[in-house]
């Protein structure tokens, strides 16, 4: 997704303190750091675990101690005397009756057998869950033995687990061999390379293997046996934290509103019943009772980047920023009108009701009065280059009222804008989609926190939406939230029939405070420079959102092929009608069946696309041709995005190589080739419906419009898209205007042309075999009348 903006051309220094060794002490301390990070997600996971041991329970804890204890009473000895070895081996035994040290010993005995089988059924688990044969199978045509594996693994999870019950049986991320790695990248980049560029490439990567591939190597397992997961951390710091660029745009992403109806058209109510619902979301995300999601119904998904989703923000930094996530934090911070305002969440033990909070909104809406000096385009730092915000928090947030509001701000719940402006889907108006997309991606520039985790907008006519930071997690991340927020919403919460909350008010709750800020003439400079830029960045975006209905999801299963595959080869189509030319195309593909997996690049065009489009664009090519082609065109990219998946994919590998070799000091011409290449068609599907919280064939209205994220190329598209249901499939395509090469708009009438030729494919092959399917029939009649 956004991650391939950052993912091309980044760059980094390292000063060793020596490398007498053979060893660098600066490889070693950060794999040794990547532990240290490890084993803190693990101590906050302490508490949960001593409430929920999966797969057993206390419960079935107090059963073993029960059953040890009555075997004691009974005089029978199930274990052969292990009970009087540990009595004998007690400490201070003197001080203890014989009756005390034998309850004791038993207790402890029952505590072992109980912790050793639990960790025997995790232990199997991991071997099971390392299994990925199932994902290569044809749908519907299971072997027996995946399906013994299956049976097995439902065994052994039967109990309804919770949300963090699966992460210590989740396998490690496994790291590729080198020549594997290489094989498949000069696979990927042979459609796009002459004859001459291809074999400068082969001898770039023939050099790489002979030369510093294996030491590379070695650090990276020693980083997967030592870490939790080899890539993660790294991508976090060096795809996200340690770029300097603005995040408006280049990182951050968006996500929007059901389309086709709004709840309430009164924007106090609105962002009342959401805000509760995500504080709903909360309580179940902090006492794991959310459950995990699992492939199959039975595999397990990693659930590690859910930890951040609230009370977190991206602190800058003059080198790199962090991730600052707070817990039990209890409030949030509202922007309107230039002015910020503190809002308590909680009162008396409990959550404010969504009335209540209406009523809290209401009054920020009421309030007539102006923005302090320096406040109305205050967030527009945090829009622009991450180094000038860094060095102005320092100078003049460090202290006094202006610390004070900077820290109500980043350790707040969230950030909630009271847009106003009116924004959503109006079918009369063909760029209302666009300007929606807009206004989440950006906004003025300066109405939106874009540090923090997440932003959500409220509209004047009850619209809603959410702006999200990249780094702390991905979209399918907030994609889980926002689908239990807006089913809550609407099938839950609901409104009264003037469009309220539901819900009486206590009138005697404190009133929304203003955010004190003392901000000096200098401080407006650095602000207004900020605004600048993020203004000329924001202006530079051209970005259209496409409802494609001719058809969806359910004509495309029928057509036997997978529905992603289809869309990645439409986009090749649309991609070379458009440009002429064929490009690294990134499709983003998660690994969440490892522990603290991300995602991982699809290379989406590849020979077989390309022969495939080259097919549609003959004129003497057949219809049989051309289908011939696209079927072996997307079995190929099934393929390929099962092996990303499964961790045999190319790019976080080479990724992490070059990673090591930055911090070794090994110039490698392979690697930085590899890692400067741009992506000039960045593309993403967004996840729908991961709850089933809502029939939409029973509510066809209750429907998603998706989300999108900033172009990646300045020469190139970014294009995501949402498969809704079984007939609609929504595009979101952003570039920039400043390049005449590029039109969103356009490019999304390509995508429109290229999906119905090659349905039309399928179509034209389907009335051939009925054609030849009625002659055989007259053809068999014709032999009977004779």
């Amino acid at each position: 997704m956004a991650e391939a903006h950052q993912a091309v051309g980044f760059e980094f220094t390292v000063r060793p303190d020596g490398v007498d060794l053979k060893l660098s002490k600066e490889v070693i301390k950060n794999i040794y750091l990547s532990s240290l990070t490890a084993w803190k997600k693990k101590a906050i996971h302490l508490v949960f675990k001593i409430t929920n041991v999966y797969p057993a329970s206390p419960s079935s804890w107090l059963i073993v101690v029960i059953a040890m204890m009555m075997s004691l009473y009974t005089g029978t000895d199930p274990l052969l005397g292990i009970i009087d070895t540990i009595k004998e081996s007690l400490p201070y035994k003197d001080c203890l009756s014989v009756q005390a040290r034998a309850v004791l010993s038993a207790i402890l005995l029952a505590t072992a057998v109980w912790l050793t089988f639990i960790h025997l059924i995790r232990f199997t688990l991991k071997i099971l869950l390392s299994y990925h044969g199932w994902i290569f199978e044809s749908h519907g045509k299971m072997r027996t033995s995946t399906k013994v594996w299956l049976r097995l693994l439902k065994m052994l999870s039967a109990r309804r687990p919770l949300l963090y019950s699966f992460q210590a049986a989740l396998p490690r991320l496994p790291v590729p061999r080198v020549n594997d790695t290489i094989e498949k990248y000069l696979e990927s980049v042979r459609p796009l390379l002459d004859d001459k560029q291809y074999k400068q490439m082969e001898m770039l990567a023939h050099n790489f293997k002979a030369n510093e591939a294996s030491q590379l190597q070695r650090y990276l397992v020693l980083k997967s046996w030592w870490a939790t997961n080899y890539v993660s951390d790294w991508w976090e710091e060096y795809i996200y934290l340690r770029s300097r660029s603005p995040i408006m745009v280049n990182s951050n992403f968006y996500i929007m509103d059901l389309l086709y109806m709004t709840p309430t058209h009164r924007q106090a109510a609105r962002a009342g019943n959401i805000v509760h619902a995500m504080l709903q979301y909360r309580r179940k995300l902090e006492r794991g009772e959310l459950e995990p999601l699992r492939a199959l119904g039975t595999v397990p998904m990693c659930s590690t980047q859910m930890e951040r989703m609230f009370n977190t923000t991206r602190i800058p930094g003059m080198e790199t920023d962090f991730v600052l996530h707070l817990t039990d934090r209890k409030h949030l911070v509202v922007f309107h009108r230039g002015r910020y305002f503190q809002v308590w969440l909680y009162t008396g033990g409990r959550h404010l009701l969504p009335s209540e909070l209406e009523n809290q909104f209401q009054q920020i809406l009421n309030d007539m009065s102006q923005p302090q000096p320096g406040e109305l385009k205050l967030a527009a730092l945090t829009a622009g280059d991450r180094v000038p915000w860094a060095r102005t928090r320092l100078k003049y947030f460090s202290q006094g009222p202006n610390k004070e509001s900077l820290d109500a701000i980043e350790s707040a719940s969230f950030f909630l804008t009271l847009d106003e402006e009116p924004q959503g889907y109006d079918p009369g108006k063909v760029s209302s989609l666009d300007t929606y997309a807009k206004s989440l991606m950006h906004g003025k520039c300066y109405d939106r926190w874009f540090d923090k985790s997440f932003n959500l907008i409220s509209y004047p006519n009850g619209k809603i939406g959410v702006n999200i930071e990249h780094s702390w997690a991905d979209a399918p991340i907030v994609g889980h939230m926002w689908e239990y927020v807006l089913a809550t919403d609407c099938f839950h919460l609901g409104y009264t029939e003037e469009g309220h909350c539901k819900g009486d008010v206590n009138r005697g709750l404190p009133s929304p405070t203003r955010l004190k800020w003392e901000i000096p003439a200098q401080c407006q400079d650095v602000i207004h420079a900020s605004y600048l830029l993020a203004r000329h960045l924001a202006d530079d975006v051209d970005f259209h959102a496409h409802l494609f209905t001719e058809f969806g999801k359910g004509l495309i299963k029928k057509c036997r092929t997978s529905p992603d595959a289809f869309i990645q080869l439409a986009l090749q189509l649309a991609q070379f009608r458009d440009q002429g030319v064929f490009c690294l195309t990134y499709e983003s593909s998660m690994t969440r069946m490892f522990r603290d997996g991300r995602t991982e690049t699809v290379r989406s065009c590849t020979s077989e696309a390309v022969a495939f489009v080259r097919a549609m664009e003959d004129p003497d090519a057949t219809n049989a041709q051309r289908l011939a082609l696209f079927r072996k065109a997307a079995d190929k990219h099934q393929n390929m995005y099962r092996l990303a998946m499964t961790g045999s994919g190319i790019d976080r590998h080479l990724f992490c190589l070059y990673i090591v070799s930055k911090y070794l000091g090994v110039e490698s011409p392979f690697l930085k080739k590899v890692l400067s290449e741009p992506w000039k068609l960045s593309t993403s599907q967004t996840p729908q419906q991961q709850l089933n919280l809502v029939d939409i064939n029973k509510f066809p209205k209750h429907v998603g419009a998706g989300g999108g994220f900033g172009p990646v190329a300045d020469d190139g598209y970014g294009v995501s898209y949402i498969i809704v249901g079984e007939n609609l499939i929504t595009f979101h395509i952003s570039s920039k205007f400043s390049r005449h090469n590029t039109n969103s708009t356009r490019f999304s009438q390509h995508i429109q042309k290229a999906m119905i030729d090659i349905q039309t494919l399928f179509k034209q092959d389907n009335d051939k075999n009925v054609v030849e399917n009625g002659k055989d029939v007259h053809l068999e009649n014709d032999k009977k009348n004779m």
